[in-house]
């Protein structure tokens, strides 16, 4: 389990602190839950699933965060039917935890493409 620390709350959350586990049996695969609440999301790790989505990170997320290398963490929205993943917003994580969801306001990144059209890319 990873603490993370962002910059400011994740969108639609007011909570900073969050534990990040990695789900059992699902390589690449997290649970992020806030340490005091019940705010919860899954992540997938761009460059374990998706080798190729290489979004342009604004500078200001860079300098905040300290980076390169940071690592790109997408949140996946879990529905019956298509199960869709969030290009347009990833998790920025600095190595020593810290972490921002950006914003990408350049290229063509949809906020809910089908996850299994994703992965068979």
């Amino acid at each position: 389990m990873t603490r993370l620390t962002f910059l400011s709350p994740p969108f639609g959350f007011t909570e900073t602190a969050y534990e990040l586990a990695p789900v059992a049996g699902a390589d690449g695969l997290f649970a992020l839950r806030a340490e005091s609440g019940d705010a919860r999301l899954y992540l997938l790790d761009a460059a374990a699933h998706l080798p190729a989505y290489r979004p342009p990170v604004p500078r200001i997320d860079r300098e905040e965060l300290g980076g390169p290398p940071l690592r790109l963490l997408l949140v996946i929205n879990p529905a019956a039917s298509p199960t869709t993943v969030n290009l347009a917003a990833p998790i920025l994580v600095s190595s020593d935890g810290r972490a921002r969801q950006c914003i990408l306001d350049r290229g063509d990144w949809p906020l809910r493409a089908s996850l299994a059209e994703v992965l068979a890319a």
